[in-house]
């Protein structure tokens, strides 16, 4: 054999070698360890979320009654006020001189009564001794009926004049929270157009929200729960959460559901209505509200890192008993007390890997090491 022949078959023995040396450190290395546990198997209630807004019970537009110039205001804007408080105060002067306009009518109304009334008694009295016509007696009886109505008038123009005066003062017709003033002092307010401020009531507060059709057709199958509204004997619990928080944390009940769905959006509107008595929850503010979407039943949950995607499909990985790997397709439902449910695919018998599924893949053999999940999974893990 040439040199070159010799060197060529050195080298193939060298790396034949080395491969055979890699190859047994290979077979030589343990199985991968992962982490499983069993599935959580526990009775749970599914629910759906929907987001809406806040809107106040009562809402009211201050308008005056009567025009004139407004002369004082007594709140601070944005402050809560209760029924009855005053708020603004017109200029009174005007409507004071018109009231003693109108006292000074009726009182001078009720004199010219009384002296037709004096004057018809004596005609009459003289009608009977027959030293008075017949015409002279019905024209001091027209007068005196004339006298009467001109008093009724006047009276009834006293009434509408203190009623202005009253008017004047513009109280709260409802208790909450006040907005700021609109107009300042010393403006020409229009009666009835004007606005000067508006009152929401907070107290409790109302949250509207749209269901869909599909959710909706759910709901009505169900023997309670979804979009069942309250009643005295059996309230629809209904669990909101801020956009600014991570979990429920009010409770509140269904009260209203629309009689009928929007055939633009094929959504129906509903109601729940929740105490604030901190007065934290303001209209106009977004939320998100859970409603129940099934009746209790026996529920398998596992953690979300114990899923992996396959395309389209979900699937997990269960370990036999010769530690083997297999994997399982699984249909995933919604996420309760920090796990997610599994619809099909698991029946909670089966010892599932739930940390190192990218150390694993079907046919391999691992080192499990066993865990329990506990039956409430805490926001920072198991």
């Amino acid at each position: 054999m040439t040199f070159l022949q010799l060197s060529r078959l050195a080298g193939l023995l060298v790396l034949g070698a080395l491969c055979a040396g890699g190859t047994a450190n290979a077979q030589s290395s343990p199985p991968p360890s992962v982490t499983v546990a069993k599935p959580v198997v526990k009775e749970i209630t599914e629910w759906d979320d929907f987001i809406g807004r806040f809107e106040a019970i009562n809402q009211v537009d201050i308008r005056s009654r009567v025009p004139g110039y407004l002369d004082k205001v007594h709140f601070t804007d944005g402050t809560i006020v209760a029924a009855g408080a005053p708020l603004f105060t017109i200029d009174q002067r005007p409507y004071r001189a018109a009231l003693e306009q109108a006292e000074a009518t009726v009182a001078s109304a009720q004199v010219a009564v009384d002296f037709s009334s004096n004057d018809l008694e004596r005609a009459e009295s003289l009608r009977r001794s027959g030293n008075i016509s017949d015409q002279v007696l019905d024209q001091r009886r027209s007068t005196f009926r004339t006298a009467r109505a001109e008093l009724d008038r006047a009276q009834a123009a006293l009434r509408q004049a203190k009623l202005d005066l009253e008017f004047t003062e513009i109280r709260a017709p409802i208790g909450g929270l006040i907005s700021r003033k609109l107009i300042s002092e010393g403006n020409l307010i229009n009666a009835n157009q004007t606005v000067l401020t508006n009152i929401v009531s907070l107290d409790p507060i109302h949250f509207y929200f749209d269901v869909d059709e599909r959710s909706y057709l759910a709901y009505s199958r169900q023997t309670a729960g979804g979009t069942q509204t309250s009643t005295a004997t059996a309230p629809n619990n209904v669990q909101l959460t801020m956009t600014d928080e991570g979990e429920a944390r009010r409770s509140g009940r269904l009260d209203f559901l629309d009689n009928r769905l929007d055939a633009a959006s094929g959504t129906i509107r509903a109601r729940a209505i929740f105490d604030n008595k901190d007065t934290f929850l303001r209209p106009g503010l977004f939320g998100r509200v859970s409603l129940r979407g099934s009746n209790p039943y026996k529920g398998v949950l596992i953690p979300d890192e114990a899923i992996a995607s396959d395309q389209d499909r979900r699937i997990v990985y269960l370990v036999s008993d010769d530690n083997s790997i297999s994997a399982r397709v699984i249909r995933p439902g919604p996420k309760i007390d920090g796990y997610r449910v599994v619809r099909t695919g698991l029946t909670g018998d089966e010892t599932v890997v739930v940390n190192g599924i990218v150390r694993v893949r079907p046919g391999v053999k691992v080192t499990p090491q066993m865990t329990t999940l506990p039956p409430v999974r805490e926001r920072n893990g198991t």
